[in-house]
C-alpha cells in the first residue's frame, strides 16, 4: 500500500470511461470533488491523465473572476442597475472578504491540487526531477502541474498584491484553510519523507513538520515560479491527439507555447526585456508550415469573429474549453446579455466603445511636415472597425434584438457630419452590450469558451516590449521601435519578401496600410474621433523619450480594440503606470468611466496604487 500523505487526494476528475472514448472536453463539474483513496490511485497511466484533466476543471472555475476582476476594474467595463452587490464593489474599488469575485478559494484549490498531483509525479516517478532522463509523458504531466500552479499564483499576486505561498505538503484547502489561521506557524502532522528513489519501500519516516506563514508580493512570486519553471520543466503538454484524433487538445492544455506566454508576461511585469523577449519570440518566430502563431489573412476581416466560435491552433495557445453538451458552462451570457432570462449586468463603458468606432479605413491626409499645421484631411475614409468592434466585442440591441450594422455603419456616417443629433436616433433606447462571449451562441449555451492566451495577444506584448528594449550588438546599441509598429500595421517584421503572408493584428482587420495603420514620427497628426478632420499635431522631434511613450499609448489602446473583456486589461494599466512610474496614468483612463460627480474622487483613490489591489491578506 503506498503510503502518501492523506491519499484521499480530493480533485475533481474526469469519468474514465468517457475521458477515453471522447474527443470533448468533458471535464466534470469541479463541485462534484471525488475520493480517490491511496488502494486505488494512480494505478495506470489514464488515471494520472484523468486526474490531471481534473485540475483543468478547477481552473476553469476561475474563469468570470478573472475577466470580473480584470475588467470591470479597468476602463473598458462598467456595471448596469441590475449589478449584483459584488460586482457594484469591485466596480467601486471597495471589496468585502464576503465578496465572491474576490475570493481566492479557487486560487487555493487550484494549487492544493496541483501540489498533491506534484507530490505524487515526483514521489512515484522521480525520473521527472532529471533532467538527463528521456521524456515521457509523466515529464509533460509534470510541466503541466507545475505551469498551472505558477499561472495560479501569478494571477493572485496581480489581484491581492501579495499572497501565501502554500507549501507544497498542503494538498487540500481545508488545510489551506487551517494553515492560513494559524497564529504564524502550522504543525503538519501527516508530512512523509521518502528516501532518494521515493518508493514506498523507501520511506524514511513520518513526522511533524512547522510550517511557518509567508506572504509572497509580486516580485517573489515571480523569481520564484520563473525559476522553478525554467530548471524544473523538461516538457508541457501530453499529445492526447494520438488517443482521440482531435488536435485541439494541443491547446486546452497547458503546452509548450503556453508555458512561454506565462514565462514571457511574467518577465515583461517584472520589467526583463530580455527574458520576456526570449519567450515570446519562440512562440510568434517559430517555424511553421502554415504560419501557425504568426497574424496572417486566416482570421481577416469577418473571420476575426471565429477565433471565439471555434478553437485554432493558428491563433488559440492556451484556452480553457467549455460545452454545454457536458453541463460545463459558464456566466458570461448571463451576465452580459439583456435576452432573458440573463440579467444584463455589465456592459462596455462609452471609451470602450469609442476606440472601435473612432478607428477610420482608408482615409488620406494632405501632409505638410514643413508647416503642418497646413495639413489637411482630403479623404475622411470610412468610420468603425466592424471587423473586431460593432458585431463582435460589442452589440447595440433594441429589445432584445441587434441593431442592423448597416443602421451603425449610418449612425457613423451621420457623425462625421457633425448630425449627432439624428446620429443618435439610429440607436435610441439601445442596450450597449459585450458581445464577444455570445457569438454563435444560443440563449442557453453559456458555454464560450475562454482564451487564456493567443497569437495577437502574445505579438502586441512583443510589440510593447520592442518599445522599450535597447541592446547592444556589435557594440552599437540596437531598437525595436520599428519592429512594435511592423507587428501592429502589416506583419513587416517577419520579413520584407513579396511572398510574405503576415498582415500584422491591425492589417488583418483592414486598417494596417499606408493610410491607416499607426504612425509615429517627428510629427504626428491629430484628427477628430468622429469627422477625422485634422486638429492639430504632436511634435516629438528630438523626443525620444515622448515618441516611445507616444507609440506605448497607441499599443495599448489597440490591446483594447483587440482583446476587450478577455480578462488582461486592469494588469496592461497597472503595467504601464508602473513602468511609467506614474499612478496617474491608470487613475486617469478608470476615474474617466465614472459619474462626472464621482471623477475626481475615483482618480485620488487610485492614486494610492494600494488601492489597485484587493487586500485580502491584511
Amino acid at each position: 500500500m503506498r503510503n502518501y500523505k492523506k491519499y484521499a487526494v480530493i480533485v475533481s476528475v474526469f469519468l474514465l470511461s468517457a475521458f477515453l472514448l471522447s474527443s470533448c472536453k468533458e471535464f466534470l463539474n469541479p463541485e462534484q470533488e471525488i475520493n480517490i483513496t491511496k488502494d486505488r490511485l494512480y494505478d495506470d497511466w489514464y488515471e494520472y491523465r484523468a486526474i490531471a484533466m481534473g485540475l483543468y476543471g478547477i481552473q476553469a472555475k476561475l474563469v468570470e473572476q478573472l475577466v470580473i476582476l480584470g475588467e470591470l476594474r479597468g476602463d473598458l467595463m462598467q456595471i448596469t442597475e441590475n449589478a449584483d452587490v459584488d460586482m457594484v464593489e469591485i466596480y467601486n474599488f471597495n471589496v468585502s472578504k464576503e465578496n465572491k469575485y474576490a475570493s481566492p478559494t479557487n486560487f487555493f484549490r487550484l494549487i492544493t491540487a496541483a501540489n498533491s498531483f506534484i507530490t505524487v509525479l515526483k514521489t512515484e516517478h522521480p525520473e521527472v526531477l532529471d533532467p538527463k532522463s528521456p521524456v515521457t509523458n509523466y515529464d509533460k504531466l509534470y510541466g503541466e502541474a507545475l505551469c498551472m500552479r505558477a499561472w495560479a499564483y501569478f494571477n493572485a499576486v496581480r489581484i491581492y498584491g501579495k499572497v501565501p505561498f502554500i507549501p507544497e505538503s498542503i494538498t487540500n484547502i481545508d488545510e489551506v484553510n487551517n494553515f492560513l489561521n494559524s497564529p504564524g506557524t502550522y504543525i503538519d502532522s501527516l508530512h512523509i519523507i521518502y528516501g532518494i528513489d521515493g518508493y514506498k519501500n523507501d520511506t524514511l519516516k513520518n513526522v511533524p513538520i512547522t510550517l511557518e506563514k509567508q506572504y509572497y508580493d509580486q516580485k517573489l512570486i515571480i523569481d520564484y515560479f520563473t525559476n522553478e519553471l525554467t530548471k524544473s520543466v523538461k516538457s508541457v503538454g501530453v499529445n492526447h491527439f494520438i488517443d482521440n484524433n482531435d488536435q485541439t487538445w494541443e491547446v486546452t492544455v497547458w503546452n509548450q507555447y503556453a508555458y512561454d506566454a506565462l514565462l514571457g508576461i511574467m518577465y515583461l511585469t517584472d520589467g526583463d526585456l530580455a527574458k520576456a523577449a526570449k519567450h515570446f519570440e519562440s512562440i510568434i518566430y517559430m517555424n511553421s508550415d502554415n504560419y501557425r502563431y504568426q497574424i496572417d489573412a486566416s482570421f481577416g476581416n469577418n473571420s476575426w469573429r471565429n477565433i471565439f466560435t471555434n478553437i485554432d491552433l493558428r491563433e488559440h495557445i492556451f484556452t480553457l474549453w467549455f460545452g454545454k453538451t457536458f453541463f460545463q458552462q459558464n456566466n458570461f451570457q448571463e451576465f452580459f446579455e439583456p435576452r432573458a432570462p440573463h440579467k444584463y449586468m455589465l456592459k462596455p463603458t462609452r471609451s470602450a466603445i469609442m476606440n472601435w468606432e473612432t478607428t477610420w479605413d482608408d482615409f488620406q491626409l494632405a501632409v505638410n511636415n514643413t508647416q503642418p499645421e497646413r495639413t489637411r484631411t482630403t479623404n475622411i475614409g470610412r468610420p468603425g472597425d466592424f471587423f473586431r468592434g460593432y458585431g463582435a466585442s460589442y452589440m447595440y440591441l433594441q429589445n432584445g434584438v441587434p441593431v442592423p450594422p448597416q443602421m451603425v455603419q449610418g449612425m457613423l456616417y451621420l457623425k462625421s457630419q457633425e448630425d449627432y443629433r439624428t446620429s443618435a436616433l439610429l440607436v435610441e433606447g439601445a442596450d450597449t452590450v459585450i458581445w464577444k462571449y455570445s457569438i454563435g451562441k444560443g440563449v442557453f449555451d453559456q458555454d464560450a469558451r475562454f482564451i487564456v492566451y493567443r497569437a495577437a495577444g502574445v505579438h502586441l506584448w512583443l510589440a510593447e516590449l520592442y518599445v522599450w528594449w535597447r541592446f547592444s550588438q556589435g557594440g552599437v546599441v540596437r531598437e525595436f521601435t520599428s519592429n512594435a509598429v511592423n507587428i501592429l500595421n502589416d506583419g513587416s517584421n517577419y520579413s520584407v519578401s513579396s511572398a510574405r503572408l503576415q498582415r500584422g493584428v491591425r492589417g488583418r482587420v483592414g486598417v494596417g496600410g499606408a493610410t491607416d495603420g499607426l504612425r509615429v514620427g517627428n510629427i504626428n497628426f491629430l484628427r477628430h474621433p468622429f469627422t477625422n478632420k485634422v486638429t492639430g499635431y504632436l511634435d516629438l522631434t528630438g523626443n525620444f523619450k515622448g515618441l516611445q511613450l507616444y507609440l506605448e499609448d497607441l499599443i495599448i489602446d489597440e490591446r483594447a480594440r483587440e482583446l476587450a473583456y478577455e480578462g488582461e486589461r486592469f494588469y496592461d494599466l497597472m503595467r504601464v503606470a508602473k513602468r511609467r512610474n506614474d499612478p496617474s496614468y491608470l487613475a486617469k483612463k478608470v476615474s474617466d468611466k465614472f459619474p462626472e460627480e464621482r471623477r475626481e474622487a475615483m482618480y485620488n483613490l487610485l492614486l494610492d496604487e494600494k488601492n489597485w489591489y484587493i487586500n485580502y491578506f491584511e
